[in-house]
């Protein structure tokens, strides 16, 4: 039996718009999230794909994640706005904001959007690679669930809380930075769970704080953070922009998707930096030409390649020419939620 099916991207775009219409979510909002999550799957990154979709629905059911957007802009000062995204879907929430910060950054030079009460956004690049499209270096932080501990310590007390940084790269597509502070996104470990497989070695210790290669036992356990003390010192500064800064939950407080019944409670911060301010946004393409064809210049290992950040994701999708891979376990799941709210199943395209 295949583990993996391939389908026209814009299909399971709708499959998904559907399901999350079926849920009181209006078209726009739902198309929204819907492409967000199918995009991360054609970048590569099922683990926050269309995976997370079942998790969002749950949560929608329960009534901790409002279907219906209602977010209050609490403060605007000039170029700072302060956002309460009210229990809201995560992509709606977080749309809203960058669209604040970019606007902010072109009347301004730069745009600052503080959200508290949001819900998981998906992938950090997603919304960073849209500041870029408007001639900004987008940068966007939030924070997650416990998932390593303090850096001494054996609880689980902080989140992985990624951040992105994307500016425009010229002739090679969008430059974007998107990493958790963890060795491995705790999202990878979920897909790893759903196609059947082990974890490599040095990813994860379960509860007890022994090595496992057990995707479930890291998900009871602990994920380690990346580069040691180092990931674990950005992961808390991270929760202080995203959490304490803008006034949402910090720590432990913080409650990740895959809970269906409590509130979220997670929070961001948006940064726009208009590029025009500082030079004209022609001089900083070819200066982003210069650096990372200096770097393509520069001596490869045997059988390695050299790129820049983003570069493989825009590769994928180019690739992809429009379809999308999911795991079968996904496909299984997304038609389960379809029956259950009265929408088509998900057709199988060729594999």
């Amino acid at each position: 039996m295949s583990t993996e099916h391939r389908f026209a991207a814009e299909d399971v775009v709708v499959h998904g718009l559907k399901i999350l219409r079926a849920h009181g979510v209006p078209e726009a909002d739902a198309r929204l999230v819907a492409e967000s999550l199918v995009t991360a799957d054609m970048w590569g990154h099922p683990s926050h794909g269309m995976l997370r979709l079942p998790w969002y629905v749950a949560r929608l059911r329960s009534g901790v994640m409002r279907s219906v957007d209602n977010t209050e802009t609490l403060s605007s000062f000039a170029a700072v706005s302060v956002l309460d995204g009210r229990d809201g879907i995560g992509q709606v929430v977080t749309h809203k904001a960058v669209i604040a910060a970019a606007d902010a950054a072109h009347a301004y030079g730069v745009g600052v959007v503080a959200v508290r009460n949001s819900n998981h956004f998906g992938t950090a690049a997603y919304w960073t690679r849209i500041l870029a499209d408007r001639g900004c270096v987008g940068i966007l932080t939030t924070n997650g669930s416990p998932a390593m501990a303090p850096w001494g310590g054996i609880d689980k007390m902080v989140g992985a809380n990624p951040w992105s940084i994307a500016v425009p790269g010229g002739a090679h597509g969008t430059v974007v930075l998107d990493i958790a502070n963890i060795g491995v996104a705790r999202g990878k470990v979920y897909a790893a769970r759903q196609r059947g497989e082990r974890l490599p070695e040095g990813w994860a210790v379960d509860a007890s704080g022994l090595p496992t290669t057990d995707p479930q036992a890291a998900i009871d356990g602990l994920i380690l953070p990346m580069a040691g003390h180092k990931g674990y010192a950005i992961s808390f500064m991270m929760d202080v922009l995203s959490g304490v800064l803008t006034g949402s939950a910090f720590g432990s407080d913080v409650v990740g998707p895959y809970v269906p019944d409590r509130r979220s409670g997670c929070g961001h911060l948006v940064i726009a930096i208009n590029i025009a301010v500082i030079m004209a946004p022609e001089v900083f393409v070819q200066r982003m030409d210069e650096l990372i064809s200096s770097l393509k210049r520069s001596r490869t290992a045997p059988g390695q390649e050299i790129v820049v950040p983003g570069e493989l994701e825009n590769r994928a999708v180019a690739a992809a020419s429009g379809s999308v891979t999911l795991a079968a376990r996904t496909v299984e799941e997304l038609n389960d939620l379809a029956a259950a709210c009265g929408v088509e199943s998900l057709l199988r395209g060729p594999r």
